[in-house]
Formats: structure tokens, sequence, C-alpha cells
């Protein structure tokens, strides 16, 4: 079901084409019928937009990194250790449109899989990478996915099999979004259980993009506060970035753990999961609306008659924009010049 890396490497990015892939240089033929936007009744809009997945945040982008071939093109092409606030920050919005923007999710998703068309290369032990790689592709969705499940089920009270299986479904149904190729795509929940393993067992590396998105040591004063003075976010870092860290760590797939040398003893997975539950209850004096990123609120809004269906998108605040010398970029979502 899974390929192993040679075929990876030398796999050539696949797009199913529809009136929306428009534009795209890798599209091909006649497509399948145009899919269907996730809506508020889903079980990810209920969990996707949530603010506390910031809190999983370096688990999915350390796990993407683990990818030989996302690892290289992350390092070679990225711009995220340079501006590694404004970057997570700013990306949220694109990536939640692809769940929240209603009948505009499939422009959405079709201008998010574009941002990667350039990014292609041969890395440092002589492979091929390319973002469009469909296998690529789509490991970056299932740690989208994985992180959904994180925040259903430690941060938000836990959930079943049967809820676990309705975001599988779901998260199929949003893959779509993007006109990618289905082919690397699980059939059901146990064969997607399976893959998984097989990526953190066999196929995910130690390298040098995983280990900078956990080094927290000089991360810089988040640009939505920049009122905090420089001596008191250093001291704060040195004693967040090990929980962090940490909370990270907690989330691995035990192969991950070893691989990357850590340990985690049934105390760490009690306290794991007692910090989990205090978050769920601190949530619970959060309004329902504050809860959701702007993107994701605005989905709801929309969904619900408190703004109009073609109210415009909400779109990443200036303090979030990539660095003006790169505003001529096509890799980077940037609303000034979209």
């Amino acid at each position: 079901m899974v390929n192993d890396m040679s075929e990876l490497a030398a796999t050539e990015p696949t797009v199913d084409s529809d009136a929306f892939t428009t534009g795209c240089p890798v599209s091909h033929g006649a497509g399948p019928a145009m899919p269907v936007p996730l809506g508020p009744e889903s079980l990810t809009w209920k969990y996707f937009g949530d603010w506390r997945g910031v809190l999983q945040g370096p688990y999915a982008g350390s796990m993407q990194n683990m990818h030989p071939q996302l690892g290289a093109a992350v390092e070679e092409h990225s711009l995220f250790f340079r501006e590694r606030w404004q970057r997570l920050l700013r990306s949220l919005y694109p990536i939640g449109g692809v769940v929240f923007d209603g009948d505009r999710a499939l422009r959405t998703g079709a201008e998010v899989r574009d941002y990667h068309i350039g990014i292609k290369g041969v890395d440092s032990q002589g492979r091929r990478y390319s973002a469009l790689n469909p296998d690529v592709f789509y490991w970056a969705h299932a740690t989208f996915f994985m992180g959904t499940i994180v925040v259903a089920d430690w941060l938000s009270g836990g959930i079943g099999e049967v809820e676990k299986r309705q975001l599988f479904d779901e998260h199929v149904q949003w893959y779509r979004m993007y006109g990618m190729s289905m082919r690397p795509v699980p059939g059901s929940w146990e064969e997607f259980q399976e893959y998984w393993d097989h990526m953190c067992t066999n196929v995910l590396e130690d390298n040098k993009a995983t280990r900078d998105v956990l080094d927290l040591s000089t991360l810089a004063v988040p640009p939505f506060a920049q009122w905090i003075p420089e001596g008191l976010w250093r001291f704060q870092r040195r004693l967040v970035a090990p929980l962090f860290v940490w909370l990270t760590v907690g989330l691995y797939h035990p192969a991950v753990r070893e691989r990357f040398g850590y340990t985690w003893s049934a105390r760490d997975e009690w306290l794991h999961r007692a910090f989990g539950q205090a978050v769920n209850l601190l949530f619970k004096f959060v309004p329902e609306r504050k809860r959701r990123h702007p993107r994701a609120r605005a989905g709801w809004d929309r969904a619900t008659g408190r703004i109009p269906a073609d109210a415009p998108l909400v779109q990443t605040p200036d303090r979030n924009l990539p660095p003006m010398d790169t505003w001529g970029s096509p890799m980077h979502y940037n609303p000034k010049v979209s």
C-alpha cells in the first residue's frame, strides 16, 4: 500500500484536473466530479479551527519535516526559520480556508497547492524531491488530520473510534479540495493507522529541518505581542520552550521518539493527559466564538447568517506578511499582492 523511498523520489507530481485547477502546470486530462466542501455539520469544523490547535503546532510541523522530501524542501526553499511566528500565523488563513471557505474552498485549495509548484530539487544525498509529489503532499495533509485528532482527543475531552472514523472520512473530503491525485490516500481509518505506523517506523528521518522546529531557544517575540520587553521574553522562553518540546514528544509515535532519542515514562504519559484535560477545562470559560481562528470564525458566521454568505474572506493581518523582498514570489500567501 505504501511506496518505499526510492519510488517516492521517482514519482512525478500528479494533479486531478478540473475547472478549479486552471493554471497549474501539472494538471492533466478531465477530472472527477466537483468535490463538495465540508460544512458546519462536520466534526472537522468543530475541532480544526480551534485555537487549542496551536499547542500541537510543533508536533504537526516537526512530523511534516521528518518526511525526507518535505524536510529537504523546507531546508532549501522555506523562509520558516527567518520568520517563524509570521509563517505559522500567516499559513493558518489559507489552510483553514480549505475547510471553512464554503463554496470558495476549492479556489483556496488550488491556491494552497499552487504555492508549491516551484518547490523541487535534489537533496544533499542526491535524492529528488518535489512538494507536489502526491505522496509528499498527502503526508503534509495527514499531519493536519492527525493534528485534528490530537485537538479532539487530547485537548477537547476525548473522542471515540466512531468520531475518529468520521474525521477520517472528512479528511478525505477535505483533501479533495486541493485537486491532487487521490492515489496515496488510505481507504479507511484502519488503513490509515497502518499507513501512519509505516511512515513513522520506516520512512521518517531525523533531519535538520525537524531539529530546527524543535529548537525554540531563539524564538523571537511573536508579532502580536511586540509590547513584551526582550529581556522578559528571553526569560519566558527559557521556561516555556522545554515545556513545548515535552508536549510535542508526548504526541509522537513510539518509533519517532526512539529515532530522536527521547524517553517517555508512565508518569510522563499521566502528566501529559492531565495537561490536556486542564486545557479543556480552561477553554470552557472562553466564549465559543473566541475559541476559533478568524478564518474559522468567519466560516461559522457565514453559515449561521451572522455575516453575508458572500462576505470577503478574512485575510492575515499585515504583521504576519512575508518579508518584503519576497513579495514577488509565487510560493508565498500574501493578500497584499494577490
